[in-house]
Formats: structure tokens, C-alpha cells, sequence
């Protein structure tokens, strides 16, 4: 009871709190850390206090607004940012509950992924947005597990991926591969990862039963020999992709690729285009947000099967240099911000 009472004097004294915010797209160093008011929860609403919070490519491209199509959709705005508190993947404590809640309390220990505002001290969300924290995990390793809801539903939803299959995962050591390494394998799957030479032990620590080191092997070599490929880089041709698939096989694209401009929407196209024909197939997907995935990855992580991986652990006041670092493409897992202790 001792939390709850804290939570409830911060939360109901407070007017203010501190926020990375951004009013032009631009490099990282357009965010600032501002004194914003509170926001205050709807019926159907949760007040999170939150303490970390996921760093993410996909919060590189909203800051950035690169490729420039993303201004166009409901995380960006035109022609300046819509939100202005950036952040999705979140931990922490509920706050305060809107009238209409239901299976939450003051004081539980929960996670989400949200549309914005996760770079926060309090951030209010949708309830069916959120779920009880995974037991097992620390603050900081609950903020990287919304971003497997991706590899999740890419997997298992997309690429329908059935035990004993073969599933090549190219891009395997960021903050969606090192999920679905792990959750292929959960699937029953047999796992062949692609990473780079420092990753190599990576992969093998989260079960791949291969790893190809792209800097010495080109998995497009070989032939065809895997039945789904979940591509999280987009950094080979559509063709060599299609290639090394099993008759009936399925690609499950869940990278940007492509420059600024039209960003993904060539390969899209192209894509769709070489598996029109051959009985092979490309599998299209878009994360739906909801709790129940949470709850599932909730039990995939208590039961052992899998577990998250962190690069690094950064101040608020370091948001910038963490996008920074996941903008090079180049991390090992998720970065995760701490917000408050």
C-alpha cells in the first residue's frame, strides 16, 4: 500500500512534469526536455507514472519524419509533428484509472506500447493498450517487450509459421530480430539467424540453431531450403529473398528500406510484383496494437522461452544520443530510457 499512497500524493499534487518533446522533424537534437502540464486520463483511459521507456528505429523515423511518407500517417503530422511527446514501448506504475476501467488498480506494475508520449514522466493511454507486467522482468527489461508484439505477429500471424519449419531471420540481433529468433523457436521452428561477426555468440545464446555471418556468407547462396523469411533490414534484393524459399514458402518483410522520399513503397511494390508468380508468397503486415499479445509474450517470458535483449540503458536527459545510436542501425537488442526511479 506504501507505493500506492506515493503514487496517488504525486499524481493528484502535481500539475507539471518533465517531457522530451519536438516541434520540427529534424536530427535527434531537435528534442528538448520542457516542463509540460499533466495529462489526465479519459474514462476508457490509464495515467501511467512511468519509469523506462523502449527506444526504438520506428521513434527514429517519427523524430526525423524520414522517410518523409511517415508525416502522412497518425504518428507524424503535417506539416509539423501532430505529438509532440515522442515514445511508444513503455513501463511502470498505473497512476490513476478512468471511470469506465476495468482489471486494473492504482499501483499495479504494467507495460504497454502506445501511439506517443512515452518520453514522459506520466504518460495516459488506452487500457486495452496495457497489461500486468511480466513478474520475472526489471523495469527496464519490461520497456523492450512491446516491440516484440511484432516479431510476434509477423511470425505467427503473417508468416504462420508451423513447428518443424525452417525460418530464416535476416536482421536478427536488433530490437524485432532477437524476438524473433526466440519466437520462431517457441513456435517449433528450426532458426537460422543472420547477423554480423560481434553478434554470432548473440544468436546462438537466444537458441538459433544456425547463424550466418553475413560479413563471410551470403545466405541467398544455397538454394532454396526455408519455408518463412522475416526480413527486418530490407538490405538484399526482393529476388534473392524469393530465391532461397521452399515451394510455398512465405516472406514476411518488417523493415523500411528505401530512401527518403517514398521510403518502402517501391520495394512494396516490386515485391508484390516478383511473388505474383511461382507459388510463393509475400506475407504484408501491419503491428495491430492490443494487450492481448502483451499477455502473451507476458507468458512466453515468465514461462523461460524467451527474454529480452538490452543494448543499452540511458537518462532522459540522453534521449537525443540514444536515437543517435539506434539511428546507425547498429544495436543489439532495444535501448531503453529511464525516466524516473
Amino acid at each position: 500500500m506504501q507505493a500506492v499512497e506515493k503514487l496517488n500524493v504525486y499524481s493528484s499534487q502535481t500539475s507539471t512534469m518533465k517531457a522530451i518533446v519536438h516541434h520540427e522533424y529534424g536530427d535527434p537534437e531537435v528534442l528538448k526536455m520542457v516542463e509540460v502540464g499533466m495529462p489526465v486520463p479519459r474514462d476508457d483511459e490509464v495515467l501511467i507514472r512511468v519509469i523506462t521507456a523502449g527506444v526504438s528505429i520506428g521513434d527514429h523515423h517519427i523524430i526525423t519524419g524520414k522517410p518523409y511518407l511517415i508525416r502522412l500517417s497518425p504518428f507524424g503530422g503535417f506539416p509539423r509533428p501532430k505529438h509532440r511527446v515522442p515514445g511508444t514501448a513503455v513501463a511502470g506504475y498505473v497512476a490513476a484509472l478512468g471511470a469506465k476501467v476495468t482489471g486494473l488498480h492504482v499501483g499495479d506494475e504494467v507495460f504497454g506500447q502506445a501511439l506517443n508520449g512515452a518520453f514522459a514522466e506520466f504518460l495516459v493511454m488506452p487500457a486495452n493498450l496495457v497489461a500486468h507486467k511480466p513478474k520475472t522482468l526489471s523495469f527496464e527489461d519490461a520497456a523492450a517487450v512491446p516491440w516484440g508484439t511484432v516479431a510476434l505477429q509477423g511470425l505467427r500471424d503473417a508468416g504462420r509459421v508451423q513447428a518443424g519449419e525452417r525460418v530464416l531471420v535476416n536482421g536478427a540481433s536488433g530490437a524485432v530480430g532477437t524476438w524473433a529468433v526466440q519466437l520462431a523457436k517457441s513456435l517449433g521452428a528450426h532458426v537460422t539467424a543472420v547477423c554480423s561477426t560481434r553478434n554470432v555468440k548473440l544468436m546462438q545464446s537466444l537458441g538459433a540453431d544456425e547463424v550466418i555471418d553475413y560479413t563471410k556468407s551470403d545466405f541467398a547462396k544455397g538454394g532454396a531450403r526455408f519455408d518463412v523469411l522475416m526480413d527486418m533490414v530490407g538490405n538484399r534484393s526482393v529476388s534473392d529473398c524469393k530465391q532461397v524459399l521452399n515451394a510455398g514458402g512465405r516472406y514476411v518483410p518488417c523493415s523500411g528500406g528505401g530512401g527518403d522520399w517514398l521510403g518502402p513503397i517501391v520495394r512494396i511494390i516490386r515485391s508484390q510484383l516478383t511473388f505474383l508468380f511461382g507459388g510463393k508468397r509475400i506475407k504484408m503486415f501491419i503491428q495491430k496494437l492490443n494487450a492481448a499479445d502483451l499477455v502473451v509474450m507476458r507468458e512466453l517470458i515468465d514461462s523461460g522461452a524467451i527474454r529480452p535483449v538490452i543494448d543499452r540503458i540511458w537518462s532522459l536527459s540522453e534521449v537525443s544520443l540514444a536515437l543517435k545510436h539506434v539511428g546507425t542501425g547498429h544495436s543489439q537488442g532495444l535501448n531503453i530510457i529511464r525516466i524516473s526511479n
